[in-house]
């Protein structure tokens, strides 16, 4: 979601995008690879017109 918007993937989106958060945050120390879910949230702090 976008600012509270959905924004449809298709799956090739969607593999590549679960592949890149997966491995940005098992690199990370404490992440246990057999994770189950992961909710990711992003804020800008100088958001651009």
């Amino acid at each position: 979601m976008v600012d509270g918007k959905a924004i449809p993937m298709n799956h090739f989106t969607q593999e590549i995008m679960e592949k890149v958060v997966s491995g940005v945050a098992e690199s990370l120390r404490g992440v246990d690879p057999q994770w189950k879910k992961m909710v990711v949230e992003v804020e800008r702090d100088d958001p651009r017109d």
